[in-house]
This record gives C-alpha cells, sequence and structure tokens, in this order.
C-alpha cells in the first residue's frame, strides 16, 4: 500500500450506516489536515538537500489522499460522502495546497458522458445496486458505469465476480487478484492491472509478486502457460496442460483450485474486451484518470480533437437548409429488410446437413482474413508485461501456416451438458452464476434496433454469437452459418474480431464505424455478447481438458 493510504482506513465509508461513514470521514479529515499541516510548515522552513526526499515522498502520500477523496466526491453512491470529499479537497485547496482535477470525459472515451447514468441521478432500485458494487469494492468503477445501461446484467456480473473474487472458494484471496492481474497484462489492459494491484495489496498480497511474475510462487507461475494459451489460442489446450499442473509435486494445483483460476482468467479475459471495446477510461484516482496541473485556456485540449473526441453532429444540412439522411440510415433498413428475408427462407427451405457444414467451414475460413486496416502490433508497457512470460506469443487464426485444427462440435461437448455441471461439482455456485450469466448476455432485448420498436432481435443476437465461436472453431450442427455474412458487415466483423481476439488493438474509429445509427446503449449490449461469447468458447476449451484428464 502506498504511504498515505496505508494509515487511512476507507472501509468505513463503504457502510450502509450514516454514522459509521461520518466517524470514518471525519478521521480521513484530521489525516489530511496533519498532513497538509506538516507540508506548509515544511515550505516556511529554510530548505536543506537532506530533507527533499522526505518531503517528496510526504507530497506523494498526500496526494495519493486526494486523489482518492476526489474518485469519492465524483463516484460515491452515497451523498453525504461526496459532499464531505469535496469539504475536505476544498478545504485543502484553501490552504495553498494544489488538488487534483479529473482528467478525459467520463468513464468512456468512446461514449458521451451525458449519455452515461450520473452518479447521483440513479432510481431507487439502480441505487441498491451502485451500494453493493461500493460495499464490495470500496469503488463504483468505470466498467460497472458503462454496463449500467444494462441492469440486468449488470446485476448478474456483480454477483459473480463478487462471489469469484471475495466469497469461500478454493483459492486464497490474494491469488485471486493475482490471477485476474495474470490474465488481464495478456492484453496489456493497464485498467485492470491497476485495479488487481491495489485490492491485491489491500488483502495482504505480497508487494515484491508485482515486480514481476518469476517472482511470484512457482505454482502461480507454472500458471503463465495455460494463462498464455487460453487467452491467444484455446484450440491448442490438451489435457497434458492439466496434467502438468495437477501434478507438479509440492507445486501442484488441486482439481478444484485449477477450475477457480481457469474462471478466473476466462473472467478478465473477456473483461478485458470489454475494457477495450468500449473505451473504459482510467478509474479517476488511478494513474491517467486525475491531474494536478490547472485546466488550459477554454477547458479545451487539442488532443481531444486528434484524437477524434470531439462532438460531431450526425445530421449533415445542406445549402438550403434541408436536414440530408445519412447513409447509416439505410445501414439500418438494409440489415431489417435482410433479418425480413432470412426468416422468409428458413419458413421456406432447410439446407442439408451437408451444406451447413460447408458454410460453417467457409466462414471459419474468411474469419481469418478478417483483420483491421490500422492491424499493427502493440507492444506491451514493463509494467504491464513484467506479469506474463513470452510476451510475443499473441492471437494465431487456426489454419495459418498449414496447420489444422479440428472443429470443435457443441453436439459433443457444450457448457449446457458437460461444462456447468463440471464446474459446479468441482466450485459450488459458481457454474449456476455463470450460467444465468450467460443466459441474460445471449437473450436479452428490449426489441429495438435503432429507430425501431417491437422488432425480433434474436435472429442478429445468434449470429454475432455464433461468429465469435465459429472463429474459435466452435461449430453448432443446427445454424446455418450463411446467415452471418448476410447480417454481419465488413466493419462490424473487424470490430468484433478485434475485441474478441486482440482487443489491445481497438480503436475509436472501430467503435464508431460499426452501427453507426445506434445507441451507445446498443453497441455496450454488443460488446455484453461478445465477453460471454468469448468467455464461453475459453471455458469449453478448457474444461474439455479437464474433463478428458479426469477420464
Amino acid at each position: 500500500m502506498a504511504e498515505g493510504e496505508n494509515e487511512v482506513r476507507w472501509d468505513g465509508l463503504c457502510s450502509r450506516d450514516s454514522t459509521t461513514r461520518e466517524t470514518a470521514l471525519e478521521n480521513i479529515r484530521q489525516i489530511i489536515v496533519r498532513k497538509t499541516e506538516c507540508l506548509r510548515l515544511v515550505k516556511e522552513t529554510p530548505y536543506r538537500p537532506a530533507d527533499g526526499l522526505s518531503n517528496a515522498v510526504s507530497l506523494d502520500g498526500l496526494n495519493k489522499l486526494l486523489a482518492h477523496l476526489l474518485m469519492l466526491s465524483k463516484r460515491c453512491p452515497f451523498k453525504d460522502v461526496r459532499e464531505k470529499s469535496e469539504f475536505i479537497l476544498k478545504s485543502v485547496q484553501e490552504l495553498g495546497i494544489r488538488i487534483p482535477r479529473p482528467l478525459g470525459h467520463g468513464p468512456s472515451r468512446f461514449i458521451p458522458e451525458k449519455e452515461i447514468l450520473q452518479v447521483g441521478s440513479e432510481d431507487a432500485q439502480m441505487h441498491t445496486l451502485f451500494a453493493d458494487s461500493f460495499a464490495a469494492l470500496g469503488r463504483l468503477d468505470n466498467i460497472t458505469l458503462v454496463m449500467v445501461f444494462h441492469p440486468q446484467y449488470l446485476e448478474s456480473f456483480l454477483k459473480t465476480q463478487h462471489y469469484l473474487l471475495q466469497m469461500d472458494g478454493p483459492l486464497p484471496l490474494h491469488y485471486r487478484h493475482y490471477i485476474g492481474i495474470m490474465a488481464a497484462a495478456r492484453h496489456q489492459c493497464s485498467y485492470l492491472v491497476n485495479l488487481h494491484v491495489n485490492d491485491f495489496l489491500h488483502v495482504g498480497g505480497d508487494p515484491k509478486w508485482l515486480n514481476g511474475l518469476e517472482n511470484a510462487p512457482q505454482k502461480l507461475q507454472n500458471l503463465g502457460e495455460l494463462n498464455k494459451v487460453l487467452a491467444h489460442r484455446p484450440w491448442l489446450i490438451t489435457k497434458e496442460h492439466i496434467e502438468g499442473l495437477l501434478k507438479a509435486e509440492e507445486h501442484s494445483w488441486s482439481l478444484a483450485e485449477l477450475v477457480h483460476a481457469v474462471v478466473l482468467l476466462t473472467h478478465y479475459h473477456s473483461l478485458a474486451s470489454f475494457t477495450f471495446g468500449c473505451g473504459i477510461s482510467p478509474e479517476i484516482h488511478c494513474d491517467g484518470g486525475h491531474t494536478f496541473r490547472p485546466p488550459s485556456v477554454g477547458n479545451y485540449c487539442i488532443c481531444d480533437i486528434t484524437n477524434g473526441n470531439h462532438s460531431v453532429d450526425e445530421m449533415q444540412v445542406n445549402s438550403a437548409g434541408n436536414v440530408l439522411v445519412s447513409d447509416s440510415f439505410f445501414e439500418v433498413e438494409a440489415l431489417m429488410e435482410k433479418m425480413k428475408q432470412l426468416q422468409e427462407c428458413r419458413d421456406e427451405e432447410e439446407a442439408s446437413q451437408e451444406e451447413m457444414a460447408s458454410r460453417f467451414e467457409i466462414e471459419k475460413r474468411e474469419s481469418m482474413f478478417v483483420f483491421s486496416s490500422d492491424d499493427e502490433e502493440v507492444t506491451p508497457a514493463r509494467d504491464v508485461s513484467r506479469h506474463f512470460e513470452d510476451t510475443s506469443y499473441g492471437y494465431k487464426d487456426f489454419s495459418r501456416h498449414g496447420m489444422h485444427v479440428p472443429t470443435f462440435r457443441v453436439q459433443d461437448y457444450c457448457w449446457e451438458d458437460h461444462g456447468y455441471s463440471l464446474v459446479n461439482r468441482l466450485y459450488p455456485d459458481v457454474g449456476q452464476l455463470i450460467d444465468e450469466k450467460f443466459h441474460i448476455a445471449y437473450n436479452l432485448t428490449y426489441n429495438t434496433m435503432a429507430m425501431h420498436k417491437d422488432v425480433d432481435t434474436s435472429m442478429l443476437r445468434r449470429a454475432i454469437w455464433n461468429y465469435i465461436h465459429c472463429m474459435f472453431g466452435i461449430r453448432y450442427d443446427d445454424y446455418d452459418y450463411g446467415e452471418i455474412n448476410q447480417l454481419l458487415d465488413r466493419s462490424f466483423k473487424v470490430y468484433i474480431k478485434t475485441v474478441v481476439c486482440t482487443p489491445e488493438k481497438v480503436t475509436k474509429r472501430m467503435y464508431d464505424s460499426f452501427w453507426r445509427q445506434f445507441k451507445h446503449s446498443e453497441k455496450v449490449h454488443v460488446n455484453l455478447l461478445l465477453i460471454e461469447a468469448r468467455m464461453q468458447a475459453e471455458l469449453l476449451y478448457a474444461l474439455r481438458a479437464i474433463t478428458r484428464y479426469m477420464t
């Protein structure tokens, strides 16, 4: 824990009892006043070179506390904590100490802040959800604030994550957060790495482990290979990977521990996809989320223009003042028409099994050639890459270089009949929670598409889910893969493949270029489908390997 934070007890602010919160806030205020007074005395004392380092450390400690207070003033679901945090910050500023301000424009770099639910304006049901999340984690993170577009899913997601990280289970708490760090680091997701570094230290994790995977116990180091293959090429996982972990003498994993670890790895690989896919901004109290510099003239940064973060009005007006209908309007109409035609074809004729198998192979092959024009290697930063080995190992399409990977037939091994029961047997209740989350994401619908209402979107949702599984070699015998090319255009396929396979390469341009007429809530909905389909694909390969080892 950073100096300055280790003497502060933030836990009391998570209480639902206002008196407990008030006492905690008063203690925090007194600590900050003491530190501020010390710094003021230092400023008034003649400078001695020997004091330089300790003064810098003291200021750094105070700054971390002030950044945490800034986060609470903006993100705490309890109004009294928001107001008192803001009051403490203003008091410090009045004493001549510089206070932080938020950087960026809200929880997402892709979604305008005005379209995201503001903390403090939520209804009673949402407030309960926010309070539960805050009580569990001590924060209301940006992922939660973007997922809040879909409350039913968010509730299931938070319940599952809480169980994986904090409830009774085979793995100790610090192992859980360290595995989260290892998984997020595979995609260079500094956002998740930073959050779980703080959580790891908070539950008593050894800071030395954070210097690199080689400093962690051998048991965790051994997990690195499975983490690597699962994140980038899950179709290569074999029962030998499983055997190597379960039979490592004094560093062996138990089956229950391994299932817990596999679920955590797949959860955080997928969450990295969501983080990049929705352009999640750094948390206010973390690096990149705040600054102590005063705002620039007009509080507008030229980098916003170069990054394409300025607002562009969707409607275009011609010289006569008439509103022009954009191309994206016709994209929605064309998609609706294709869905209607496909439904009519389904009703009229059904393709043979041979034809269905052939269409799958065609789609699987074609998915290999879907890549972005700005697809370039991303070199991981040292602070992230130290949490995993073999930094050059990444996603590769199956059949490159003449390599053939057999098709994974869901009819032979599926989540509902095989994976679910295996997880539940070795890690009770988690199978149920994950299954509920899969079902909510897959079936979630508001029967809308852009400006249209009363639309059956099941065909489109199934095409997205099955396309992701197709990229992983997973085939449903009863699905006509010819529908995918009809419903998903190239820009959408590029976005899907990037988010699922190489999320660290997602750009705002990719996000903006697909489904241009659709609402941001609908694009977030797409991301929920992507992360759950990805998680299920990874789980299927890992659990099948465990099943093969057990038999």
